[in-house]
């Protein structure tokens, strides 16, 4: 297929009415492994094109690596660690992990076990009673808020203030000047600083005193690395509120969804929990919370698949396309939570393997145990749901649920 052939099909998948189900385009993406884009950038969409490349050292994190600036980059500061390269990236992450799992932390995530099964019952308590509940308002979106906030060392009263920002944030991510209106870049730029400055407040308050809450760890963390300057632990914090609660809430609502869409799957797992653990990481790779990369810079020239992409090119990452790939998984479009041989593309892979996978997949093990275990008879009212804006970060933005 050739480039004018496949021009179409990324922008159908970006259109909101592809949200509910963009695997049959994510398929047809999947004929031209790297398709080279109008604006001369490149999808890559094929499981073995997504790993080699996310391998290759000559792939940059670094906005200032583009031949063409991204929207709003100039209005960027200090960038988190998913957002630069080696060696920076690397002593960046290692005074973030200091604090946040092994080797220093080795008991963090699971020592967490018994206050996130808390917090989830309390959740479900608050269910009784009611015939309809939503799914993400009343509990997949309060649950990981409230554990990285307490992580986090942030106020959980101020949740809706950061959620406001957030949002913002969010559905600037896949800014196209072409058919997004420019407000759209200038509130997800404005809510970046607004949130950065708000972090920024809690960490002057956190220098000098002693606290278990990561603010407080990196504001006083003077390791072999040496220690972060408060710009780089507000680009730190900012990354983690982000995405320590974003994607966790997709994963449990996808999941929620695909039970309910799979009764047999749903049965087995409350006669048997331990069922869960392989579930969720077939969740990652048939319904992950993110789909897409939307750019990434060529360092250099580099070779994908017979093509040659350019010095400074911006390259798109289809990452759940890669994870429907029939060459890579057998019948890659079934849920299937006995699947052997399930290395998905759920949490990327490379230097930037999601840094907080560990605690996601918990939290959601928990909440899909828990969930199953309790609701009495829980049936869609809606589907599709609705979803949220964006098509890199999907999920529905409500999953209402009835119960007996």
């Amino acid at each position: 297929m050739t480039t004018t052939e496949t021009s179409d099909i990324l922008p159908r998948i970006l259109d909101y009415s592809s949200r509910a189900d963009p695997y049959p385009l994510y398929a047809e993406l999947r004929k031209t492994p790297v398709a080279l884009q109008e604006d001369g950038s490149y999808v890559i969409s094929t499981y073995r094109e997504l790993t080699d490349i996310l391998h290759n050292p000559h792939l940059s994190s670094d906005v200032r690596n583009l031949s063409q600036p991204m929207p709003g980059a100039e209005a960027r500061a200090t960038p988190s660690f998913i957002n630069v390269d080696p060696p920076e990236h690397d002593r960046l992450r290692r005074l973030a992990m200091r604090h946040f799992g092994p080797p220093h932390t080795p008991g963090l995530v699971t020592g967490m076990e018994p206050d996130l099964t808390t917090i989830v019952s309390s959740l479900i308590d608050d269910f009784a009673g009611k015939q309809q509940i939503d799914i993400v308002d009343d509990f997949a979106y309060p649950f990981p808020v409230t554990v990285i906030c307490h992580l986090l060392g942030v106020p959980r009263e101020d949740e809706p203030r950061f959620r406001l920002w957030v949002n913002a944030i969010i559905e600037s991510i896949a800014y196209n000047p072409k058919t997004d209106p420019k407000e759209k870049l200038e509130h997800g730029v404005q809510a970046t600083k607004d949130l950065r400055q708000y972090l920024g407040g809690l960490l002057e308050q956190r220098h000098g005193r002693p606290g278990d809450d990561l603010l407080t760890r990196l504001a006083n963390d003077d390791g072999p690395d040496g220690r972060m300057t408060d710009d780089e632990i507000v680009s730190t914090a900012n990354l983690l509120l982000i995405a320590g609660h974003e994607t966790t809430v997709n994963l449990i609502t996808n999941g929620m969804l695909t039970l309910l869409r799979h009764p047999q799957v749903l049965q087995r797992l409350r006669d048997d929990p331990d069922l869960v653990v392989p579930l969720v990481e077939e969740l990652l790779r048939y319904e992950p919370p993110v789909h897409i990369i939307p750019w990434r810079a060529a360092y250099s020239d580099i070779t994908v698949a017979d093509t040659v992409i350019p010095k400074g090119s911006q390259i798109m990452l289809m990452l759940a396309s890669g994870s429907r790939d029939p060459d890579r998984f057998d019948d890659p479009d079934r849920f299937d939570p006995d699947r052997q041989d399930n290395q998905h593309l759920g949490f990327g892979r490379g230097i930037h393997l999601c840094f907080g996978g560990p605690m996601a997949r918990l939290e959601t093990q928990i909440a899909l145990n828990e969930l199953v275990r309790r609701l009495d008879r829980p049936r869609l009212v809606a589907d599709p749901p609705p979803y949220r804006p964006s098509p890199v970060l999907r999920g529905p933005i409500h999953l209402p649920v009835e119960q007996s």
